[in-house]
């Protein structure tokens, strides 16, 4: 038998204000830090262009999660 689990409190509290975000947000902040890496590579700065355009992937993976949240809900 399969226990339910639910999610607490602090949980529930920053998905109910994430989910005030427009998805768009999160794609939008994404394609930035990639072109500001892009940018930052190509004025040399390799280490820094390196650690912004790291923040593409976490950015989508929120996106995504804010998605599953909007449309099937939590506890």
């Amino acid at each position: 038998m399969k226990k339910h689990h639910r999610e607490g409190k602090l949980t529930k509290e920053i998905e109910k204000h994430t989910a005030d975000v427009p998805s768009i947000i999160y794609l939008s902040a994404a394609l930035a830090a990639m072109a500001g890496s892009l940018t930052l590579h190509c004025l040399k700065k390799g280490k820094t262009a390196l650690f912004i355009g790291q923040w593409a992937a976490p950015l989508l993976i929120m996106g995504i999660y804010n998605k599953i949240v909007k449309t099937e809900g939590h506890d």
